[in-house]
């Protein structure tokens, strides 16, 4: 696990670099029609004009930047996610790499660290505004805000579209854990490419 924190001297270089990775994926529902754009991205996109969704989790808001089922990306997708106030991801794990920038806010990462038959108690890591971190492959985590003010985070992850496992408790088996695939943001578009297929 690695946690980096950048002082506030290289703030404005961590903002342009943020905005200039969300200006390369430029997304118009009004100029592509359907938000399952299967058949690849436009090299520029407006942010502002992508769709975004709680997804019926309370205090998420989640935008793909640049998906796998949503956009046809094959090695990374991108997800632009805001946390109110005590709000959270559910406790899980996923066999890809997954790194977070935190652009505003302030939260906790809850990492289980331990390879034994359950999660077990995890290692808190305090997160704030130009920190960055990285979760290792199926290392169960949970990210929440614990702050007094929205966070907000960038997340990058590979091997694209997720397979998440999601655990009731931090003592719960990982052979009890339960497979949401596909993800609550890619279920529309992968029922449409499944029609598709068949």
């Amino acid at each position: 696990m690695i946690l980096i924190s950048y002082g506030s001297s290289s703030s404005s270089q961590i903002a342009a670099i943020f905005s200039v990775t969300l200006l390369l994926f430029y997304f118009s529902e009004a100029t592509l029609g359907s938000p399952c754009l299967i058949n690849g991205l436009p090299i520029v996109r407006n942010i502002s004009e992508l769709p975004q969704d709680s997804y019926g989790i309370p205090g998420l808001t989640h935008m793909t930047v640049a998906g796998s089922v949503l956009h046809g990306m094959k090695e990374v997708e991108i997800w632009l996610q805001t946390f109110a106030p005590g709000a959270a991801t559910p406790i899980h794990r996923h066999s890809c790499e997954e790194v977070f920038v935190v652009p505003k806010g302030s939260g906790t990462l809850y990492l289980a660290e331990t390879h034994e038959s359950v999660p077990g108690k995890p290692v808190e890591f305090p997160i704030s505004a130009n920190s960055t971190f990285h979760i290792p492959i199926n290392d169960a985590h949970q990210v929440k805000n614990t702050g007094h003010e929205d966070l907000q985070v960038l997340v990058i992850i590979s091997r694209p579209p997720i397979k998440i496992f999601t655990y009731d408790d931090w003592f719960m088996p990982h052979t009890a854990a339960r497979l949401k695939f596909p993800f609550y943001w890619d279920e529309q578009c992968f029922q449409e490419s499944q029609k598709d297929e068949l």
